[in-house]
This record gives structure tokens, sequence and C-alpha cells, in this order.
């Protein structure tokens, strides 16, 4: 299972958490990073049990659970920007006084006001929720969809594909038994499929140069600019300014 799928399937306290226990190991929810059970791990001369180690990881490479899922695209979080600079200085412990201050707003009354939108979206996010839920129990011919990768730069109908779907365009797209593409399609849905595969060709925590990346990509297709190209615009390889350092998104 995909790291996005472990993400959008987590129940909610596991993504509190920002990891879930998976037999042996525990799994980073939000890069996919797995820290094995039954071993002591050393930190700056202090050894931590496994689960303790995840939490320490979580806090080093994304600074909270908080700050990772508020750092999301607005498509992912529903978020207007003001909505998500407001919920980080809540989440900061500043006052409504404070707050007034820093975004210059007219009075604190205007903060308790959106105060009170969020809380209402929190509440129809609940309601949502437990429909949704209570859905899957009675609702026998939904077709399992792919889910969005959390660095998705866009979440539109391009991501309206069933499992099913998408193992037909990777067999249509890919020669058989390896990741070399047959050719590069012109549909955009057909294009985030190929892509999104071709980005397991890549590890979590390695910095890539351009050339690196450029090596792996030829080994999917000739044109491995176009692919390149599409990777960064689709959210799923980011890099330096100066393209001297390329990784993969998470």
């Amino acid at each position: 299972m995909s790291i996005s799928d472990l993400f959008w399937e987590a129940p909610l306290e596991d993504l509190k958490k920002g990891y879930k226990e998976d037999g042996q190991e525990f799994v980073c929810l939000l890069c996919g990073n797995t820290i094995e059970k039954g071993i002591i791990y050393p930190e700056n001369n202090v050894l931590y049990e496994a689960e303790k180690y995840m939490i320490l990881h979580i806090g080093r490479e994304h600074g909270s659970v908080f700050q990772y899922l508020v750092g999301l695209n607005k498509k992912l979080t529903g978020l207007t920007d003001h909505q998500n600079r407001l919920l980080r200085l809540f989440y900061e412990g500043k006052s409504d006084v404070e707050i007034k201050q820093e975004m210059e707003v007219g009075s604190t009354s205007t903060i308790r006001n959106h105060r009170f939108v969020l809380k209402e979206k929190e509440r129809q996010a609940k309601m949502l929720l437990t429909m949704m839920e209570l859905l899957k129990e009675k609702d026998q011919h939904a077709p399992p969809m792919i889910t969005p990768h959390q660095t998705a730069t866009m979440i539109d109908e391009r991501y309206n594909v069933t499992k099913e779907e998408k193992e037909k365009m990777v067999k249509k797209y890919f020669i058989d038994g390896t990741m070399a593409l047959k050719t590069f399609p012109s549909k955009q849905k057909q294009k985030l499929i190929v892509i999104r595969e071709i980005s397991s060709l890549f590890a979590a925590e390695k910095t890539y140069t351009e050339k690196e990346v450029n090596e792996i990509l030829k080994t999917v297709y000739h044109d491995y600019v176009t692919l390149r190209r599409y990777m960064i615009a689709y959210g799923f390889l980011d890099r330096k300014a100066d393209g001297s350092a390329y990784w993969l998104k998470k």
C-alpha cells in the first residue's frame, strides 16, 4: 500500500499521532519512514524504543503533525489562505488581541467570528465523516478510487480514477514487467497515473542531482525532460531554484 493510501485510510487517532503501528514496525503517515520494533535507537546520547523514536522522527522531520497538515495544499485542507494563517496563530497559542495586532484587523470580535466559522466547519466535517463511515456499511457498489498524494498541486477530475482503471492504464502505457514506457499519454488523467508510477523509482530520503534524476528517467522514456517537468508540476518531485538538487516531496 502506498504512503498516500495509508495516509487517507488511517483512522483519525492515527492521523493525529502521524504514525500507525503495522505489524513489527511503526510507519510515519507523513513520509512513509518506518521504525522497526524491538530495536533501541540512539540519538544524542539518549536511547529510544521504537515508538518514542518515531515520535522523535516526526518532530525532527515534520515539526509536528499540525504543521505538516496545515502546510498541505488548500485543495486538500479546504482552508482559505486567511483561515490557514489563523489556524497557525491559534496553534502558536496567540491570544485574540495578539492575533488582531499581527493580522492588523479592526477588532477582536473579528477574530472571534473567524473562530466561530472554523468551529462550524469542524461540526460539518464531523457530520460528513460520520455519514461517510455509515455509508461504507451500506454502499456495496462504490468502486475503490486512487487516493491523491499529499503533495498534490491540484485536486480535480484527474483523480477521478478507479483502482481498476489505474491498473488498465499501467498495462497500456508500460512495457510488461518493466517501468519503461511504450509512449507518453496525451490526456492529463493518464499522465497523472503514469507520473505517479514513475515516482516510485525515487527514494524518499535521498537527494538527487539533476544528472541522477535524468539517468533514472532515461530508463523510463527517451523524453526525460518532459517526465521531469511533469513530476515537478504534479507535486511528486521538488528541487532547488538553481536545479542543483532534487528530492521526492513528502
